[in-house]
């Protein structure tokens, strides 16, 4: 089920933060989303052990992996290919980068593999099963409902 279609889905994120503020103060989370009894102590609870608590409950952990570990994109593939490329997005175990020019595109599917071994490395075996590699996105020259057919710009954009 997709967090768009469950019906106590908050898209910009309040739910969740009421959710954390009342861990936080110690409240119970109100009965009809209440998964765990509520632990009771008298210490203060770590807000990060809080956090890592609602990301294990909402199974959002290897999406959260992912990206933590794409953040250290210049070291997955080495700070010239970084320059000139960032991860777009992760999705059903693919992920897709955006290169700057159709050459650091090609260069970037070479490599493409051993980064889908390093990353599953560090990730878990079928965290990535394939790198996507798109090249830049060229404006469109279709003018009006009748345009002449023709051969186009060819990439002149990289």
């Amino acid at each position: 089920m997709t967090d768009e279609t469950r019906p106590d889905h908050d898209p910009q994120g309040m739910d969740l933060a009421k959710r954390i503020a009342r861990a936080a103060r110690g409240a119970t989370p109100p009965p009809a989303r209440r998964k765990q009894p509520p632990k009771r102590t008298d210490e203060p609870t770590l807000l990060g052990d809080l956090v890592k608590e609602v990301i294990a409950e909402e199974g959002w952990t290897r999406e959260v992996n992912v990206h933590q570990l794409l953040a250290r994109w210049p070291v997955l593939v080495g700070p010239v290919n970084a320059a000139h490329s960032a991860p777009e997005s992760y999705k059903d175990t693919v992920l897709t980068v955006r290169a700057e020019s159709s050459t650091w595109a090609t260069s970037l599917r070479t490599i493409a593999p051993q980064l889908v071994a390093v990353l599953n490395e560090q990730l878990g075996q079928g965290t990535v099963t394939r790198v996507l590699v798109l090249g830049p996105e060229a404006p469109s020259w279709k003018k009006g409902r009748r345009s002449v057919p023709g051969r186009g710009p060819r990439d002149t954009y990289g």
